[in-house]
């Protein structure tokens, strides 16, 4: 299966290149560690890329669409029709997720996963649609165990095609209405946190709403019991075929040896399921922001990770990706274009102590 070989490739980063790097930064004009945490993504991304003088790379934006049967137990403040909308609003340009991509160079490539109505007229859409639409899983699995699978595949691929077309950075997007109901429910299981906890507002729903929709959650659970120890049970059950492909799109980044940028919260239940999968790929992962929706701040505690920006955003998209992609290119450009002490004829500290005010 091309999903198990995939994670078979997936191999650990190496601490060298990242004490490397580290030393690197240090030698340069500045006080040791004063760039925060655009150090530490620099080198992040030169542990993961194997490059020493890494250029700005290259970078995509996955954004896969595809509908979700649960909407009809009124858990979203829109219809499903806004799905299909939104993926022509993407190909013309208009969204925020084209905004943002544009201002950091970055590709914006749109997937038909699963939407509900007919795309293949639309000029620039990848489709790689397994149905229209998940099923309700109130009543019943989301999808058969088969759907899951290709769902992963299809992000696999999707990640080796940018990697061949020489991409070296991916972002998740996503959109679907119905999508952060289908993430809360993989979120409770994945971490074992109650249901009121990791459940939000979505695209705004009102407290009744958030009462409905924190129900629907509990009764898909109750009715189709996810096994937490089995991801591809998780994602077809409760799941969605645009959450599958970004599990893939995970693991397919790690494979390959390029960072994948995290979104926000439906970014983040598929990188539960993907490091459930292989959890090596939690070490190509960049947090890009920590989304308003309630559950995101569980899902990154569980998976580790600290993410880069707190803007409050609750779009989706890809939009805090973009953002986080902005902060890589300054973090290597500091890298490899600042003078280094020795270059520029600049005293270094008297002391060796980092955190001493006085080395300054």
């Amino acid at each position: 299966m091309m999903v198990e070989k995939t994670m078979k490739t997936i191999l650990p980063l190496d601490p060298r290149l990242i004490v490397q790097a580290q030393a690197k930064l240090d030698r340069l004009t500045k006080p040791r560690g004063s760039l925060g945490r655009l150090e530490e993504l620099a080198a992040q991304y030169v542990a993961i890329s194997g490059e020493e003088s890494p250029l700005c790379p290259k970078a995509r934006v996955l954004t896969l669409a595809a509908d979700h049967g649960v909407v009809v137990e009124g858990v979203s403040a829109y219809p499903s029709s806004v799905t299909a909308q939104m993926v022509t609003n993407f190909l013309n340009g208009g969204a925020a997720i084209n905004v943002l991509a544009r201002q950091v160079g970055a590709e914006v490539q749109v997937v038909d996963m699963g939407v509900a109505s007919h795309l293949n007229h639309l000029v620039g859409l990848i489709d790689r649609k397994i149905g229209h639409g998940t099923k309700n899983m109130v009543l019943g699995p989301a999808m058969s165990r088969d759907e899951a699978i290709r769902s992963v595949e299809i992000g696999i691929e999707l990640v080796e095609r940018a990697f061949d077309d020489g991409v070296r950075v991916v972002a998740t997007g996503e959109m679907g209405i119905g999508n952060t109901t289908a993430s809360a429910a993989i979120t409770a299981v994945m971490t074992g946190q109650p249901i009121f906890r990791i459940t939000g507002r979505g695209t705004g729903v009102d407290d009744e709403g958030l009462s409905r929709k924190r129900r629907v959650i509990e009764q898909a659970l109750r009715v189709n019991d996810p096994q937490a120890g089995d991801a591809f049970d998780v994602l077809c059950k409760v799941g969605g075929f645009e959450i599958g492909g970004l599990v893939g799109v995970i693991l397919g980044g790690a494979a390959c040896r390029i960072p994948v940028v995290l979104d926000g919260f439906i970014a983040g239940a598929a990188a539960l399921l993907a490091v459930t999968l292989a959890p090596t790929c939690r070490e190509y992962l960049i947090a890009s922001h920590q989304s308003a929706e309630d559950g995101h701040q569980v899902v990154l505690e569980h998976l580790g990770l600290h993410p880069l920006l707190d803007l409050q955003l609750r779009l989706g998209e890809g939009t805090g990706a973009c953002l986080a992609i902005g902060l890589l290119q300054s973090s290597l450009l500091l890298m490899t274009q600042m003078a280094t002490f020795d270059g520029a004829g600049v005293d270094q500290s008297v002391t060796s102590d980092p955190d001493d005010p006085e080395a300054t």
